[in-house]
C-alpha cells in the first residue's frame, strides 16, 4: 500500500470512527438504547472494513480501495453542495381570509359549559353539530376515565392552566399616559435580550397583516363572538423550547405537564414584554395560551423563525416542533427580523411523513398541502386529533415526539441539521439513518412512566 493510500484510509477510519463514537455517546446520554446498539455495531463494522484494506495488498483489493476512496470523495463534494431543485414558492396570502376562533376545537369543546352559545354556534355551523356532540360525550381533561390520568399529578397541570387563566388581565392594560421617544433598534435589542433572559430561545418581529388575527373571539364565553382588536402595527414572536425527553414519552401525561409548564413560561415572558412596552406609552397586548387574538404559527413562520410542518404546527429551525409560542402585539413600529425562507425544512417535511405514519388518530395527511381560506398550507383533521386528546387525557404530542427535528441541541444534532440543510440527497440519507437508529414507528406506552416529571 502506498503512503498516500495509507494516509487516506487512516483519515477515513479516524473520521468515521469519531462520528460514530459521537453518535453512540449522544445516543447513550439521550437514553436511546436502540441507537446505542446500532452505533456499536457500526463502529465495529467500520474498524473491520478499513482493516481489510490495511492488511490486504493484492491488486484487486488495491483497485477496490482506490475506487471506494474516489467514490467517497465525490459523495463528500455532493454532500457539501446546496441544491433544492423544486422549492415551493412563498405562500400567496393576498386572498387569505381570517380564521374564526369559534371554529377552533378548544372553543367548541368549551361550549359544552354554555348551552346558549353552543346552540348559537350550531345555528351558524350546523355541519359541526354531530361531531361536537360526540366529542362533548368524551371525558373532559382531568377525568379519571382518561387513559393516562394520574391521581397524584393530574391536578398539577390543571392548576397550571387555572393559573394561566388568572394571568389574562396581565396581558393587556392602558399604556403610560406619557409616550416616551424610543429608538426602535435599541428597543428591539432589549426585547430580545429580555426574552432570552426569562427563558425564551428565539424571537422574531413582523409587521402585522389582517390575516394574522382571528376574525372573532371564541375561547371564552365573556367575549364569545366579539371581533378581535387588530389595531396594532408589529408583532413580537416568542419561542419557548420544550424538553425533548418529556415529548419522547408521548402521548402519556408527561406531554400535557410539559405543555402546561411551557405555556406558563411563555405567558410570563409575553406579559413582561407587553408591560415593558406599555411603560413607554405604547399599546401592547400579550397573546398566550387560551388568550389569543392572533394566529401564532403564521407569525412565527413569516418572521423567519422556522417553517410550517406537515402536522399543522410550527417547526422551529433548531428545536423543530418541540416548542411553544407566545406573541406580543404593539402599535410601536419595530424593525422586522430577517424572513428569507429556508427551503430545506419544507423539503424534508415533504419526504419524511413520520408524523403522519405515527398519528394514532389519523389526523395528519400523507398528501400535499391543500388550499383553504384562500392559501396553500398544511392542516390536520382537528376533530379527530382533539377527540383522541380527550380519550388519552393529554395533548398527545406523538407527532412532535417522532419528528426527526425533535432532538437535543447537541453537537451531533447540530451537524445533522447542517447536513440536511444542504440538499435533498442528504435529506434522504438522514431520514434513512433516523429510521434505522430510532425506528420508523414509535410504540405507544400502555402506562405513564414511573416518574411523570422526570422520565
Amino acid at each position: 500500500m502506498s503512503g498516500a493510500l495509507f494516509i487516506l484510509n487512516l483519515s477515513c477510519l479516524i473520521t468515521l470512527s469519531l462520528f460514530i463514537g459521537l453518535l453512540g455517546v449522544s445516543s447513550y446520554v439521550e437514553k436511546e438504547r436502540r441507537a446505542v446498539w446500532i452505533s456499536l455495531g457500526l463502529f465495529l463494522f467500520n474498524l473491520l472494513f478499513w482493516a481489510h484494506f490495511f492488511f490486504r495488498t493484492d491488486p484487486v483489493s488495491q483497485v477496490l480501495n482506490v475506487a471506494l476512496l474516489a467514490g467517497l470523495g465525490i459523495f463528500t463534494v455532493l454532500s457539501l453542495a446546496r441544491f433544492f431543485p423544486d422549492p415551493l414558492e412563498k405562500r400567496d396570502m393576498a386572498e387569505a381570509t381570517l380564521y374564526d376562533e369559534r371554529d377552533n376545537m378548544f372553543a367548541r369543546n368549551n361550549l359544552a359549559k354554555h348551552p346558549e352559545l353552543l346552540e348559537a354556534y350550531h345555528r351558524m355551523r350546523p355541519e359541526n353539530r354531530s361531531t361536537d356532540q360526540q366529542i362533548h360525550k368524551k371525558p373532559d381533561f382531568g377525568s379519571p376515565e382518561q387513559f393516562f390520568h394520574d391521581d397524584h399529578t393530574t391536578a398539577v397541570y390543571l392548576s397550571a392552566f387555572e393559573y394561566l387563566e388568572s394571568t389574562i388581565p396581565c396581558s393587556d392594560g392602558p399604556p403610560n399616559e406619557i409616550k416616551q421617544p424610543v429608538d426602535p433598534e435599541s428597543m428591539t435589542r432589549t426585547i430580545m435580550e429580555t426574552v432570552a433572559f426569562y427563558g425564551g430561545c428565539d424571537t422574531g418581529i413582523i409587521d402585522l397583516e389582517p390575516y394574522h388575527f382571528y376574525s372573532h373571539r371564541g375561547r371564552h364565553a365573556r367575549a364569545w363572538g366579539e371581533q378581535t382588536d387588530r389595531d396594532y402595527h408589529s408583532a413580537i414572536v416568542i419561542i419557548v423550547p420544550m424538553r425533548v425527553e418529556m415529548l419522547k414519552q408521548a402521548p402519556t401525561a408527561c406531554v400535557i405537564q410539559e405543555s402546561a409548564q411551557k405555556y406558563v413560561e411563555a405567558a410570563k415572558i409575553s406579559n413582561i414584554v407587553a408591560g415593558y412596552l406599555r411603560s413607554f406609552g405604547y399599546r401592547a397586548r400579550a397573546h398566550n395560551d387560551a388568550n389569543y387574538d392572533t394566529l401564532c404559527v403564521p407569525l412565527a413562520v413569516e418572521s423567519g423563525l422556522g417553517e410550517l410542518g406537515r402536522m399543522g404546527i410550527f417547526m422551529h429551525k433548531i428545536h423543530g416542533p418541540c416548542v411553544r409560542i407566545a406573541v406580543v402585539t404593539t402599535d410601536l413600529a419595530l424593525p422586522p427580523t430577517e424572513s428569507d425562507r429556508d427551503p430545506s425544512m419544507d423539503a424534508f417535511c415533504r419526504i419524511c411523513k413520520k408524523c403522519a405514519d405515527n398519528c394514532p388518530s389519523g389526523s395528519i395527511t400523507h398528501d400535499e398541502e391543500q388550499v383553504s381560506r384562500g392559501f396553500r398550507h398544511w392542516s390536520i383533521d382537528q376533530e379527530k386529533c382533539f377527540s383522541y386528546w380527550k380519550t388519552v387525557g393529554s395533548d398527545c404530542g406523538l407527532c412532535i415526539g417522532v419528528c426527526p427535528y425533535t432532538k437535543p441541541d447537541t453537537l451531533l444534532h447540530k451537524l445533522v441539521r447542517w447536513y440536511i440543510s444542504r440538499n435533498t440527497l442528504n435529506q434522504k440519507i438522514a431520514l434513512f439513518m433516523d429510521d434505522l437508529l430510532y425506528g420508523r414507528r414509535m410504540n405507544i406506552p400502555k402506562t405513564n412512566p414511573d416518574s411523570i416529571f422526570n422520565p
